[in-house]
């Protein structure tokens, strides 16, 4: 495009006086100069267009971000891939009507084409955040020349379209940025696939990352949030025009956004107006079950299951050695062919709460009903299993050919049902053909008995449960010792438990801030119905944090008893959790320089070494992460979330478990393969919240240098090759105290020793931290997923259980 209209603007611009800064509109005598006051700003002044920099960086952009947020959440970028190098940026409406971004020199750094002219284009920062060409007297969307929307950066605002236009071609997509500092495109990409079953998926360059299941009428059928009670309102349109997802909020008050990013992937948050902070609502990955075809074809990723990765009825592992070793790439095959078109041999098996199978080899049809769909998959020796498209309206039909690839169970998925085709044997119980007449008599009378015996023992229950019920809260007043909160105060307090006041969600259920009458401000932890919790199982852990008072744990302030719900009332924590620093935005990790990670460092250690040694009871903590530990208004740590400590007695060293519970990345190898936990366990899990809080890096999730696949891996290397401190977060760059930094990064490496017995103590780390002596040198440490060549490693058949149990306050902030 030639530059001379550029240049004509530029001489008109001479002619005009500047800018005001409360306008939302510049057209081609009125263009937009990088003076660092002037900005166009929406009408109902939520969102602002402007030139800034990026973190750290000097480069000059033009992004639209929410006004009067901080930090500064940049939503759109023009120039993510040319930045200018200084202060001469212009954007201006050229003489053939179209948008540019013009340097010093007046070299075209951006343009935005547009394919119809205008007599009188003007461009319009809108409320929704749409920037828009159009013409100066036409105002209906459809005739716009131009708008932002259809060009997104790594976010997706309310009422913007994620998807095609099958008219023009065009895709909106979301790429991450390449960093913080860097809006231009990063390695991760995020668009909606046109199949016929559509849906949502994550590439890493050219690598499948994470998918999110096919859409079921009211949701993706991968997402596992409830949409009942949801702020959100979803939809998918996909017609011979165009194919989209796109969503809005129900409330008024909340803003909202779709982040996708470098170290989160994707992330939806929700910002109220007179709160005047974010919070995550969902994020994805959520655990490792996202983790795209984890499990190989036709395998099912169970989040809690042991192992993880099982194969579906009628399938056995494809290499049965592999599997046993944890890989479960090569997935499962089926263990008998089926019979395709024998009348009564193949059957179905009815799986219900999954995320349904990839869509790449799919065939839809909306009219049909369930039984057309059953019919027609029946039909084709392909078809491998059917669904219904539609679980809203109960129609549709949508058959899969070929493996089923990345399952997972989504438990809140209820009402999705998937059929899988097996052979008569593995579903005797689903076949069109009748059953023996003495086997359904034995069947029936079994379950009449059954029925029976239930009916009584339900009788005797309810006549013991009604007497209990009325003494049950004063009696664990008196057995518990510990004070109890009125359950009407506490609705107050969260404000009836609203949306607003959530804090986080784990899997023993929410958090939520609440303030009391008094002022005094509480986080409010709601056992879920479904944590299979029981009074006494909820009072042992109630007087166990109850008793354990330090300074470096979150205090419990009492618990409240109502029916069937179960709260406990902890002190609240105003800084949230260590991982939202750590891993959070450039401002967050600057703001915590070295003198601070030390300070927390240290008061861990503490907290730790009161647990296992000082107080009166020895408690294994079984979950030590960055996200359970609290910082307060000063940024003193403090340990959290005891639902899955243990107690140890006397002289008791360790202790073996069938249930391996907690985080992955953080659990020591005898735990996760033998159940078998100690002292040393949590003295592992410190080892890696050590090393998380030195680098900024995460213990596992991310990619590293040389092929580490884990932080432990890449630390290692580096210490082998003498360069430990590339290790350390780039945000602290020289204000670290070398001699300290090494000490950290020492200690970390001797903490996650494969060996417990290689491992130091609590009351040896602090010792460590505290004086300049001579520290053993390390051994190679466990877990790394790079196997030396000749070695062979095995598993034990307790493989990990893995929890969510993530009782966080955690805020991911904008950037």
């Amino acid at each position: 495009m030639a530059i001379l209209p550029y240049v004509i603007v530029v001489l008109k611009m001479l002619l005009f006086s500047r800018l005001s800064s409360a306008i939302d509109t510049i057209s081609k005598s009125q263009p937009l100069q990088d003076d660092g006051r002037t900005t166009l700003v929406s009408k109902d002044g939520t969102f602002e267009l402007g030139f800034f920099s990026p973190g750290s960086s000097k480069n000059r952009y033009i992004g639209i971000w929410y006004k009067n947020i901080q930090p500064r959440a940049v939503v759109w970028v023009a120039n993510r891939e040319i930045p200018v190098k200084d202060n001469s940026g212009m954007l201006t409406i050229n003489t053939e009507g179209h948008l540019g971004l013009l340097d010093r020199n007046e070299t075209i750094i951006w343009v935005a084409n547009s394919s119809t002219k205008a007599l009188t284009p003007i461009v319009q920062l809108l409320g929704s955040g749409n920037l828009i060409l159009r013409d100066e007297k036409d105002q209906n969307p459809q005739n716009y020349l131009w708008q932002s929307f259809d060009y997104p950066s790594d976010t997706i605002l309310p009422g913007m379209k994620l998807g095609w236009d099958l008219r023009t071609g065009l895709n909106r997509r979301i790429i991450a940025w390449k960093n913080w500092d860097d809006p231009s495109p990063g390695d991760f990409t995020g668009q909606l696939m046109v199949h016929d079953f559509p849906e949502v998926v994550v590439w890493k360059g050219r690598t499948k990352y994470l998918r999110s299941g096919p859409w079921d009428g009211q949701q993706f059928s991968g997402t596992s949030l409830a949409t009942d009670g949801s702020p959100f309102v979803s939809v998918l349109v996909s017609n011979k025009y165009e194919v989209y997802y796109t969503f809005n909020t129900k409330i008024e008050s909340f803003l909202a956004r779709s982040v996708f990013n470098q170290s989160t992937y994707t992330v939806e948050l929700i910002w109220k107006k007179d709160d005047q902070r974010w919070k995550n609502w969902s994020i994805s990955p959520k655990d490792n079950c996202d983790t795209y075809n984890l499990c190989g074809p036709n395998g099912n990723c169970v989040i809690g299951g042991a192992p993880i990765c099982q194969c579906l009825r009628g399938f056995t592992p494809k290499s049965p050695n592999n599997w046993d070793a944890l890989d479960w790439s090569e997935g499962c095959v089926r263990s008998e062919s089926w019979s395709c078109k024998v009348k009564n041999k193949d059957g179905f098996l009815k799986m219900t709460g999954l995320k349904l199978p990839e869509t790449t080899h799919t065939w839809v049809d909306a009219s049909m009903t369930l039984e057309e769909c059953k019919a027609k998959c029946i039909e084709n020796c392909s078809c491998t299993a059917y669904s219904n498209s539609d679980t809203v309206s109960s129609r549709g039909c949508a058959i899969w050919f070929g493996a089923l690839i990345d399952i997972r169970e989504v438990s809140l998925n209820a009402d999705l049902d998937l059929y899988i085709r097996l052979a008569a044997s593995e579903t005797a119980e689903v076949r069109d053909g009748g059953r023996n007449n003495t086997k359904v008599i034995v069947v029936l009378a079994t379950i009449v008995f059954a029925f029976v015996i239930v009916i009584i023992f339900l009788c005797i229950y309810k006549t013991r449960r009604k007497y209990r019920e009325g003494n049950d809260v004063e009696e664990s007043k008196r057995d518990m010792e510990i004070p109890f909160y009125n359950y009407v105060v506490i609705v107050t307090a969260t404000n009836n438990f609203s949306i607003d006041k959530k804090l986080g969600q784990g899997g023993f259920g929410p958090v939520y801030k609440g303030t009391l009458a008094d002022g005094q401000e509480i986080a409010v932890k709601r056992l879920s119905k479904t944590s299979h919790q029981g009074m006494k199982e909820f009072k042992n852990e109630v007087i166990l944090c109850f008793k354990l008072q330090h300074q470096n744990l979150v205090k419990v302030l009492g618990c409240c008893i109502k029916g069937e719900e179960k709260m406990l009332i902890y002190e609240y924590m105003s800084n949230k959790s260590l991982d939202s620093w750590i891993f959070g935005s450039i401002t967050q990790r600057n703001t915590l320089d070295w003198s601070k990670r030390f300070q927390i460092i240290c008061g861990i250690v503490r907290g730790l070494l009161y647990l296992h040694q000082d107080s009166r009871l020895k408690i294994i903590h079984r979950d030590l992460k960055a996200s359970n530990v609290l910082l307060d208004n000063e940024m003193n740590p403090k340990i959290s979330d005891f639902g899955l400590a243990r107690i140890f007695g006397g002289g008791q060293i360790e202790e073996n478990t069938n249930k391996v519970v907690g985080t992955y990345g953080y659990m020591a190898p005898e735990y996760a393969y033998n159940g078998i936990f100690s002292i040393k366990s949590d003295v592992f899990s410190f080892g890696i919240l050590l090393l998380e809080t030195v680098s900024g890096m995460k213990s596992r999730g991310l990619s590293y240098p040389n092929q580490c696949l884990n932080l432990i891996g890449h630390v290692w290397r580096l210490w082998k090759e003498s360069m430990p401190l590339k290790l350390i977060d780039a945000c602290l760059e020289d204000s670290f105290i070398v001699s300290e930094a090494l000490r950290c990064i020492h200690i970390s490496l001797l903490c996650v020793q494969h060996h417990p017995d290689d491992r130091p103590n609590m009351a040896s780390v602090v010792m460590m931290l505290s004086n300049e002596s001579d520290l053993p040198q390390p051994k190679e440490p466990a877990f790394l997923l790079e196997r030396s060549p000749g070695r062979q490693e095995s598993a034990q058949n307790n493989h990990i259980s893995s929890s969510i149990n993530e009782m966080s306050f955690t805020e991911l902030d904008a950037r």
